[in-house]
């Protein structure tokens, strides 16, 4: 009986020890896949470009690539074409321009049209403000400018002054619903009419009825800012409901808001999730 015993705990520690092998193995198969994607992923938006803290901090620069182009760039539904105009949006609208200008390289690279990133820049303007998307645009122009992208580009606005309030009217409504929006212009108190007036004619009119992007994506691009800005989540569950009323379904925010969490960080990814689950239900 003692032999018996000795012998299944042998048998015991060896088994074991052979699933903690087998469990190191497996981690470090999953790590090497890992960062093989990373460099997979860097190589093909990038080329031969390295992340310039590589020479001086190896290890951080290290975390980072894998944790951008090997976890967040490798799970989820985005296109690459949507990532990197997810990315740019958050670069946008944190005012962390530093990185824009390999980022707008990549979303050339990965599909994105000259006029699909302008638009990116210009659906970022009501919710960060003019400053930063002029920052954005001016880093823009300079790439485009080296990739011989003749400038401007072709005008994609479809509303004229006669018909901006109406035609951004319209789409707000196609969005929140027309009944919303007139309750809203209707109840404005006198002294804050100009500013729901303004939501109609340079938000939704001047902006959303723009060609070139289409509203899906124009509603992920606001929903990104608006999450990347901070402190206004009461607008960002607004616009869950928006990516909601326009086919975007939750999948696609929780991917696009992780999109942007290199970018953001945690707490405002986390804050936007909450925002989402609100809206919709955590299991939903």
């Amino acid at each position: 009986m003692k032999n018996f015993i000795s012998m299944f705990l042998m048998t015991s520690l060896l088994l074991g020890g052979m699933t903690f092998t087998i469990g190191k193995m497996s981690v470090c198969a999953a790590s090497k896949n890992r960062i093989e994607t990373a460099q997979q992923k860097q190589a093909q938006l990038f080329g031969s470009a390295k992340n310039k803290l590589a020479a001086t901090d190896p290890d951080f620069a290290q975390t980072m690539d894998n944790f951008i182009y090997g976890d967040v760039y490798s799970r989820g539904k985005l296109t690459e074409k949507q990532r990197e105009l997810l990315t740019i949006t958050a670069l946008t609208a944190s005012q962390t321009l530093d990185s824009l200008s390999v980022q707008v390289q990549a979303a050339l690279k990965a599909g994105a049209t000259p006029v699909e990133i302008k638009e990116t820049l210009y659906q970022c303007a009501p919710y960060v403000g003019f400053p930063k998307t002029v920052g954005a645009l001016e880093i823009t122009n300079k790439v485009f400018k080296k990739q011989g992208i003749k400038m401007p580009l072709a005008n994609q606005s479809t509303v004229t002054e006669a018909t901006r309030f109406d035609d951004g009217f319209k789409v707000q409504g196609d969005i929140f619903g027309a009944e919303h929006i007139a309750a809203m212009h209707k109840n404005s108190p006198a002294n804050q009419k100009h500013i729901a007036n303004y939501l109609s004619e340079f938000c939704f009119g001047d902006t959303y009825t723009r060609n070139g992007l289409d509203l899906q994506m124009r509603e992920l691009i606001t929903l990104c800012a608006i999450s990347t800005i901070g402190g206004a989540e009461s607008q960002v569950k607004a616009h869950v409901q928006a990516n909601i009323n326009v086919g975007n379904d939750k999948e696609l925010m929780l991917d696009a808001v992780t999109q942007c969490l290199p970018y953001i960080g945690f707490p405002r990814t986390l804050n936007a999730i909450a925002c989402i689950n609100q809206i919709i239900p955590a299991n939903a």
